[in-house]
């Protein structure tokens, strides 16, 4: 029966190719015949066979672009001639006779599927056929050939650990495994895609996160048909809830560390091969505003700059749209000196406000995606250079007013004080229609557009999880970890709509005291 795009199975399960399903047969030209077949055209197959001295036939199968070559050499190819040099190897040779006495390979199966060992070769296996057995040993002998971790440009940290994930889902999955030594980590292996067949993972602790939530996940992942999935981005478009949102409702990151924190909350992790960014849910608009290194810094400071962020977002958001509106309908609420001082900047501006702030937010994110996709040793001078060039030349031709130059070169700032950049990409997003709204209502368009915004994220939900939690509906107690951050040892309890079976984080009385360690019984002291 012909796989549906997309179906997900079990990595056992693998059913690489199209058509019905077939077995290994006891013919040896047969089976050496139906994989050049399956393999034809395919220039980086291997197919390495020989005589042993009784007469029986063998042949190994890889692919060279990923398996290891010197691993088969020195596990397969090396010791099955060596055995045919033995007076005994005139006895019939078969698969499970080089899985128990020839083959050294650590990790080895044995298949008669012929689609099974088609996909397992696709996955960096070695397959050994022998005689006229009617199985194939399979032998793991992929290479991964990946770059080392390294800290995630998109996240840097002063303080804090310096690995990120890589395009590789056994490191990966390694790196996740270091910080969570317990066997409550499950991982649940599913595949995505007809022709990619990616390898993702469902991963959760078990007895933390909610049986309902890993059920949700597993539904949206399965209900995903697509002939290939090459990043995690292709997944998370598919499992959100609200696709024509600005918001994003799945949070992705580059950080091991923040992966195992989130699993300690209840929460659960996709982890996609061939790709180093790793999906979470839920998400909450509060998780776009916490950063890594919010916990890892002493908490007074955290706090203050979680603070400087609500202030940042509030300005990258309607800083633009303020200016327009006060300064094309609202001139009265402006001071005398400074209404004078933009009035006089403005005099050769052939441009309403409106229109200036426009042609300066394309031109900011014109030179900011310059800046990005340009080589690094250039991309970043390009940007600030060109920004202040720019601004500097328009401003002297009366094209633009200076002040419009100073509000968006604030508002750009603002949105490089947001850690997640998904998030910070829908808070750029929203500057436009509130500059329009300003430009038309004023100070009204700007009020219907905030109650805008704030009905839709309140209404918005992320598995179930309401977006704006714990601050609509309220959770008094989950309010430590949202305007400050509270001290490790007073947040004794797990986000309660996440963690429902096991909310106890850590007992209470552990706040730190001059007395505490000296009178601990534990320390024989009185």
């Amino acid at each position: 029966m012909r796989m549906q795009p997309g179906y997900p199975v079990l990595s056992e399960d693998i059913d690489a190719e199209d058509g019905d399903k077939t077995s290994l047969s006891a013919d040896f030209d047969q089976n050496e015949a139906e994989f050049r077949a399956r393999f034809d055209n395919c220039f980086d197959i291997v197919f390495r066979g020989g005589t042993l001295g009784g007469g029986g036939r063998w042949l190994v199968i890889y692919l060279a672009s990923i398996a290891d070559e010197q691993l088969i050499d020195e596990q397969i190819l090396k010791p099955i001639l060596a055995f045919g040099g033995e007076p005994e190897s005139d006895a019939p040779i078969g698969a499970r006779l080089l899985e128990q006495r020839i083959v050294s390979g650590g990790s080895t199966m044995l298949s008669a599927d012929v689609k099974k060992i088609v996909g397992k070769v696709l996955d960096g296996y070695a397959a050994v056929l022998a005689g006229t057995d009617a199985e194939a040993l399979l032998v793991m002998a992929y290479n991964p050939r990946q770059r080392s971790p390294e800290e995630p440009s998109s996240e840097q940290v002063i303080r804090g650990p310096r690995d990120g994930f890589v395009e590789n889902l056994a490191t990966n999955i390694g790196l996740i495994r270091i910080r969570l030594r317990t066997t409550r980590l499950k991982m649940e292996p599913v595949m995505l895609g007809e022709l990619t067949q990616t390898k993702t993972v469902v991963a959760y602790i078990a007895g933390i996160a909610d049986d309902s939530l890993i059920a949700e996940v597993r539904a949206r992942v399965e209900r995903i048909k697509i002939d290939g999935i090459l990043d995690s981005g292709y997944v998370e478009e598919f499992i959100e809830d609200l696709p024509y949102s600005p918001f994003p409702q799945v949070q992705s990151t580059e950080r091991p560390d923040v992966v195992a924190a989130e699993l300690l909350e209840g929460k659960v992790a996709l982890i996609v091969d061939n790709t180093p960014f790793v999906l979470i849910v839920p998400m909450t608009f509060w998780s776009g505003l916490q950063a890594s290194e919010d916990y890892y810094t002493r908490w007074p400071i955290a706090t203050f700059v979680r603070w400087i962020r609500f202030l940042f977002i509030f300005i990258a958001v309607f800083a633009p749209s303020l200016y327009v509106a006060v300064t094309t309908f609202h001139q009265e609420m402006i001071p005398t000196n400074l209404v004078i001082s933009i009035a006089s900047s403005r005099e050769a501006v052939p441009f309403p406000a409106l229109i200036e702030a426009i042609l300066m937010e394309i031109t900011f994110e014109a030179l900011r995606e310059a800046g990005i996709r340009l080589p690094k040793q250039i991309g970043q001078a390009i940007s600030i250079v060109g920004a202040l060039v720019i601004g500097q030349a328009a401003v002297q031709a009366g094209i633009i007013s200076a002040p419009v130059v100073i509000i968006v070169s604030i508002t750009g700032i603002a949105t490089f004080t947001i850690p997640r950049y998904s998030f910070a990409s829908g808070v750029r997003l929203l500057r436009f229609p509130m500059l329009f709204l300003a430009g038309t209502l004023g100070l009204y368009g700007i009020v219907l557009g905030f109650l805008g915004i704030l009905l839709h994220v309140a209404s918005l939900r992320s598995f179930g999880v309401p977006y704006f939690a714990p601050a609509a509906p309220t959770i008094v107690s989950d309010l430590k970890d949202i305007f400050i951050r509270a001290p490790i040892w007073a947040k004794t309890r797990r986000p309660k709509l996440l963690s429902r079976a096991d909310p106890v984080r850590e007992p209470d009385g552990q706040k730190p005291g001059p007395d505490r360690g000296r009178r601990s019984p534990e320390n024989g002291r009185t």
